[in-house]
């Protein structure tokens, strides 16, 4: 039953974080797994352990003195010089054995990207990826690591020619994958998120589009604050599958941060549940219709770690494991989390109807006109190279 999907897991992927008060809490994916565990979706699935990155798998996105500083960087007794790295900062604080947890992660990601690369299965999901603003030589947003960016580097420098779609549907702007191949042809690079006229990393306007050969090659949909379901999904229909025909793709890697739906605390979004159904089953056609099935989904950010995250990813592994998702949550998860869960925890896997968003109609206005600057002035790029203009 589980040949054709892996789920890439263990334990110590759950040791990268930054304490239990920063919001980047490993609980988070402890309980999606639960979940998922709980609703019976793992039945008939093993977990798949990834070997850590080497140094060598860094170094094809990361520089060599970021590397080795982030090796020492629990050891380094000013921790001041950190700084000028994106470490020892509220964001990044530094962590015992930060490196191997780092590690631990880019190689779990790595190891679900090579097996749906070498055809070892069709879809594979390692949730504790998506660490998408780790920067060269920078720590970033959460991220130490770029895990999706040293994947891709990877995938193309061990299958020459290879043309990977990176779909980014965080609310936070996928910049450091971006950034990486901002001038690669091979790598299509499309990111939905919040404007970054409100939210870090303050990147991501539809100017954005690639450089030399790569122009046209980053997509980029800023949203709206307080953008709901139905202009979000209606943005992703009109852009997506668009772009992802005219690249024609050889493999897709999805990162599904879910910090959109409105009881996040970080972000200024209104999404729900829908959109987190959505989003992942639409891929999923996306990847048979154009590359075989071949698809990597990661996780991301998401910071209500009780209500929200949980239900999300499951929702991601019922769709990449062609499963339904039940109604309700199971009633043993609820009894098992509801003591230490500091809110209410939610009966259904599906969010009831949202109330209108104020102003939704201007900011559906102002989000499609993205949309369709997007599709007139970066995806029309796509379509010319193809064209030879």
């Amino acid at each position: 039953m589980g040949g054709r999907v892996a789920v890439v897991h263990d334990r110590g992927l759950e040791d990268y974080g930054f304490g239990e008060d920063h919001p980047f809490n490993p609980l988070r994916i402890r309980l999606a797994l639960e979940l998922s565990e709980a609703a019976g979706l793992f039945e008939g699935y093993g977990f798949v352990k990834g070997a850590p990155a080497t140094e060598e798998d860094l170094l094809q996105v990361h520089s060599l003195t970021y590397v080795r500083l982030v090796q020492k960087a629990d050891e380094v007794s000013d921790l001041s010089e950190l700084v000028h790295y994106g470490l020892n900062t509220p964001d990044n604080p530094v962590f015992p054995r930060m490196h191997e947890a780092s590690a631990r992660v880019v190689g779990a990601v790595l190891t679900a990207a090579r097996m749906v690369a070498d055809g070892s299965c069709e879809h594979a999901m390692c949730i504790a990826g998506g660490l998408h603003h780790a920067l060269r030589s920078r720590a970033s947003g959460f991220c130490v690591y770029n895990d999706a960016a040293v994947a891709i580097a990877r995938l193309k420098q061990e299958h020459p020619h290879l043309r990977v779609a990176y779909l980014d549907t965080d609310a936070h702007h996928g910049d450091g994958v971006q950034w990486a191949f901002y001038d690669d042809p091979e790598v299509l690079t499309i990111s939905m998120h919040e404007t970054g006229r409100f939210l870090f990393p303050g990147t991501g306007g539809v100017e954005e589009r690639g450089r030399g050969e790569g122009y046209g090659y980053a997509v980029n949909v800023p949203l709206e604050p307080f953008t709901d379901d139905e202009s979000w999904i209606s943005c992703f229909e009109a852009v997506v599958p668009e772009a992802l025909r005219a690249f024609e793709p050889d493999i897709i890697i999805s990162q599904n941060g879910c910090d959109g739906h409105a009881l996040d605390p970080l972000t200024h979004l209104s999404a729900s549940m829908a959109l987190y159904e959505h989003i992942p089953r639409r891929v999923h056609e996306l990847a048979h219709e154009l590359c075989g099935g071949r698809w990597v989904a990661l996780g991301g950010g998401g910071y209500d770690h009780w209500r929200v995250v949980p239900r999300a990813w499951t929702a991601l592994w019922a769709a990449l494991s062609h499963q339904e998702l039940p109604e309700k949550v199971p009633a043993g998860w609820i009894a098992r989390h509801e003591k230490e869960s500091p809110v209410e925890l939610p009966v259904l896997m599906h969010d009831p109807a949202p109330e209108s968003t104020p102003r939704a109609k201007e900011i559906a206005y102002a989000n499609n006109r993205n949309a369709e600057r997007v599709l007139e002035e970066v995806v029309s790029l796509i379509h010319g190279r193809k064209r030879g203009e």
